[in-house]
């Protein structure tokens, strides 16, 4: 049966080429909002997280109509550290409405969803978008794009879309780049006639795959997926199997259906074949199972998530200050938070440790674990991170490790010293093309040389560079990589900084803290720009005498301190240094706090 008033589409792209915004018109322009409705912009980036980085984590639903059908949008991330989340999502839709920036281009992000999609025989619609932006250089970003399709081996029925020109802000589009268009009904219609409706089999016993997988404390969990098969109704009874695992064998009874309006969702009775669903009942449904009529039980193939690249150690924390400000501080509570983020999150991987108390953490990128690592200290959870670490393996005897392909737009008078900084961390330089007074330098370099450069890259292009990294493959170590130019200031003991203290501390460095800060011996409270570390006294007051008092002398000035963000935190902490996490304050400390004790062992390994 063709289901002909119905249409599901994702939209995929790099980050900030405009989806989520895209996406607010299409919603604006369907009717799902009155018209004296005030409606934030990105309404489709519902989390906390998502508002205030600007950036989409979690692939969301969304359904408009238009003309009498129905399209089921899903609004997916572009960051790569998020691949995860548009592959599985993927195989909900029958084609993707590809987003490119008319002045950026594709980006390596563009092309590692553009492949997924290929490789699944998907339907592309490509989309220029930001069309009205000073610096869009229309026809050269369409040459980019068809070169782009040609070269992941797109079909001709996936060549044959129109190219669609977009502002999604302003909410038009039109097919010619020299005509804005007055609404996006050029985009909707090319929706339409390109993207292939559901084909499925209506009549047979009941088939979903599960797609997406959330939690409802007053629900339980709750899955999506798209119905590849019969018809789905409330209080049908359903068994669960698995492509992957055939022992998984559960069974139940559906609680509750809902299909997708708008931003939000409706209750309905029965669901049929074609339609993406959201439905409870099932409490221990996992992503890539398939919902089954019990008459016959056939699994549906899953799309393998590529594997991890970065590792992290979670821990209890045992800091001086342990247990002051979080709720959940034990590794019971630990261990069920991260076992619970495993039910939404596919390219995540969580192992018990090297101790009772700790947990490798496995994700996609330095981003993807500073997420997880930033809500959970929003829930209230205490804990102690070690510093990134990228997985290697052996094959045939060769030690290989993770690469990434970077892609760098910068002024022209800052290439000079991108390229020196990155042929340091072992990059190779593939490409390197003039646009206007930039230059984009394409760059073949380890995961591991990526760690702490962005904040150093941001300082060397002066705020105006642009860097996006996708992974590459595995190839054979390059060697160490000494990506950490400075020492730490470490803390000489336990009190409250003052300036006194601070104002000596200060020649010695850049300080994170200022005045007033509790401190403990041996936490970091500053950089040094020499590669060893110095133990400095931040809590040394000005003693009283009977010749002076101690306020006497003229007010001190203090350098304001740095202010580190949890990336920036991540990028900085040594191997032998851990980033105490709470949920009122980010510390870096040693993780030997005793400054005889870091002696001892450092002579010991300078001994060996």
């Amino acid at each position: 049966m063709k289901r002909t008033d119905l249409r599901n589409i994702a939209i995929i792209a790099h980050v900030d080429h405009g989806k989520t915004t895209l996406v607010d018109g299409m919603l604006a322009q369907s009717g799902t909002f009155r018209e004296n409705q005030q409606v934030d912009t990105c309404i489709m980036d519902s989390g906390a997280l998502e508002r205030e980085r600007g950036i989409t984590i979690l692939a969301k639903n969304a359904a408009v109509s238009y003309k009498g059908v129905k399209i089921n949008i899903v609004d997916t991330p572009g960051h790569a550290d998020f691949g995860g989340e548009v592959e599985r999502v993927l195989g909900m839709v029958s084609g993707v409405v590809l987003l490119v920036d008319a002045a950026e281009g594709p980006m390596p992000q563009t092309r590692f969803v553009l492949s997924k999609a290929l490789e699944l025989g998907l339907a592309v619609v490509p989309v220029i978008n930001k069309v009205d932006k000073p610096d869009a250089r229309i026809h050269e970003v369409v040459d980019e794009v068809l070169m782009l399709m040609l070269d992941l081996g797109a079909s001709d029925e996936q060549l044959d879309a129109p190219m669609v020109f977009c502002s999604g802000r302003a909410g038009t589009s039109s097919f010619s780049p020299e005509q804005q268009g007055a609404d996006l009904s050029a985009l909707f219609d090319t929706i339409i006639d390109y993207i292939p409706c559901p084909d499925l089999d209506a009549e047979g016993p009941l088939q979903v795959l599960v797609s997406t997988v959330d939690y409802n404390e007053f629900v339980g969990r709750t899955a999506v997926g798209r119905i590849e098969r019969g018809e789905m109704k409330v209080n049908q009874p359903v068994e669960i199997c698995d492509f992957h695992n055939p022992d998984t064998k559960l069974r139940g009874k559906l609680t509750a259906i809902y299909q997708f309006e708008g931003i939000g969702r409706t209750a309905v009775q029965s669901a049929k074949a074609g339609d993406i669903v959201m439905f409870s009942g099932i409490e221990d449904i996992t992503i890539g199972n398939t919902l089954c009529d019990p008459a016959l039980v056939e699994p549906i193939e899953f799309v393998k998530i590529s594997e991890p690249t970065v590792e992290m150690t979670f821990s209890v924390n045992d800091s001086p200050f342990a247990g002051r400000e979080g709720k959940f501080v034990t590794s019971r509570q630990i261990r069920d938070r991260l076992f619970r983020e495993l039910l939404k999150d596919v390219s995540l991987r969580v192992e018990e440790g090297a101790t009772t108390d700790s947990f490798r953490v496995l994700g996609r990128g330095e981003m993807h674990l500073s997420v997880l690592i930033e809500t959970m200290r929003r829930e209230g959870y205490e804990f102690a991170v070690g510093a990134p670490r990228a997985l290697m393996h052996e094959e045939d005897g060769v030690l290989m490790e993770p690469f990434e392909t970077a892609l760098i737009d910068v002024p022209a008078d800052a290439v000079g010293s991108v390229m020196e900084k990155l042929g340091s961390r072992k990059a190779d330089l593939i490409s390197m093309n003039p646009v206007g007074d930039r230059m984009k330098l394409e760059f073949s370099i380890p995961s591991r040389g990526l760690f702490g450069y962005r904040s150093e890259f941001l300082t060397d292009t002066k705020g105006e560079g642009i860097i996006a990294t996708i992974f590459r493959g595995y190839e054979p170590f390059r060697g160490e990589i000494v990506s950490r130019q400075s020492g730490s200031l470490i803390a000489h003991e336990t009190g409250e900084a003052v300036t006194y203290g601070l104002f000596n501390a200060q020649e010695r460095g850049d300080l994170f803290i200022g005045a007033g800060t509790p401190v403990y011996a041996g936490m970091v409270v500053g950089a040094s720009p020499k590669l060893e570390d110095i133990v400095v006294n931040v809590c040394k007051r000005k003693h009283a005498t009977n010749m002076r008092a101690s306020g006497s002398d003229e007010a001190l000035r203090l350098v304001p301190p740095r202010k580190l963000s949890l990336e920036a935190c991540i990028e900085f902490i040594a191997d032998d240094e851990l980033l105490e996490v709470t949920p009122k304050n980010l510390r870096i400390r040693k993780r030997i706090l005793e400054h005889d004790q870091r002696m001892k062992k450092l002579m010991a390994s300078r001994n060996k």
